[in-house]
């Protein structure tokens, strides 16, 4: 906003943003607050769920339970690099696109010719749908793989290390995010040699990180924990079954298939490239 204004309008525009930026990654900090609240809920419910029925009890020496934290605490760092990668990705098919505009179209520069919005859209549009393929996966499946793997006990060590890891890492992300975006606007200002030097071309980069930090991946934990927390509850009294009844079969079946469901969506995701989002017409 501040760029299409010059003098002092575009100062306080930047100032406002500023502001707004701060004041973003505070309330980022209270949905963080009660998405955690809503997902200790969760757990507790999953825990009545489960303890009644088979003397729940989460043991840390227990190496199912270390298992469980484990995974737990790292599906939150999967999920958000999935996120981050996401948003690289759809940048730079438009990057691709604005360029081809450019060239193909050089009246855009003197206001000659319009732009055509809506390629970039569509870009935008088809790359948020397909890349929200492998994230809902992975919250949807992460605790049928644990759970029917490793039974209840694991699954209720993810529950909590995804639950103590996410708080903490989409609290970093927003404030971080936030940090570098201003911290960038300090430069612009005049500040370690202003606009155009190495200083700049630092917080440039770091503001590029961080706008997919505090966007993307920081809000868009606090979902995944309540889905994961839901997605147990939901699955408990199956965990509990298959445990206690000697259903071994189904449990290796139902987890391998989800397993392979996850993997294969983990390699779809990594092995798409820039190119696959723009059309070759577009992509010339």
């Amino acid at each position: 906003m501040s760029g299409d204004s010059t003098g002092r309008g575009s100062r306080t525009l930047e100032e406002l943003e500023a502001i707004g930026n701060t004041t973003k990654a505070t309330t980022k900090g209270v949905a963080i607050a009660t998405a955690v609240i809503a997902a200790t809920s969760l757990f507790g419910a999953f825990r009545a769920a489960v303890g009644g029925r088979s003397g729940f009890s989460i043991d840390v020496s227990d190496p199912d339970v270390l298992a469980g934290l484990l995974l737990g605490g790292s599906v939150a760092f999967l999920f958000s690099a999935l996120a981050i990668r996401a948003v690289g990705r759809a940048a730079a098919g438009v990057v691709v696109e604005v360029r081809n505009q450019f060239r193909d179209h050089p009246g855009i520069m003197d206001f000659s010719e319009r732009p055509d919005y809506g390629r970039v859209v569509d870009i935008c549009t088809r790359t948020s749908l397909q890349e929200l393929l492998t994230p809902g996966l992975l919250a949807v499946l992460s605790p049928v793989i644990v759970g029917f793997f490793l039974k209840d006990v694991a699954l209720g060590a993810f529950l909590a290390g995804a639950i103590l890891t996410g708080q903490l890492l989409a609290v970093m992300l927003s404030t971080s995010g936030a940090a570098w975006d201003n911290a960038k606007k300090l430069v612009e200002e005049g500040l370690y040699g202003g606009k155009g030097s190495e200083s700049h071309k630092a917080t440039v980069i770091g503001d590029t990180v961080g706008d997919p930090f505090k966007d993307t991946a920081g809000p868009a934990l606090n979902p995944l924990i309540k889905v994961m927390n839901l997605v147990a509850l939901l699955i408990a009294p199956r965990v509990v079954e298959y445990a206690s009844g000697g259903g071994i079969a189904k449990r290796m079946i139902v987890a391998i298939v989800a397993t392979a469901i996850v993997a294969a969506a983990v390699w779809y995701s990594k092995s798409r490239r820039m190119a696959d989002l723009v059309s070759p017409s577009q992509a010339r």
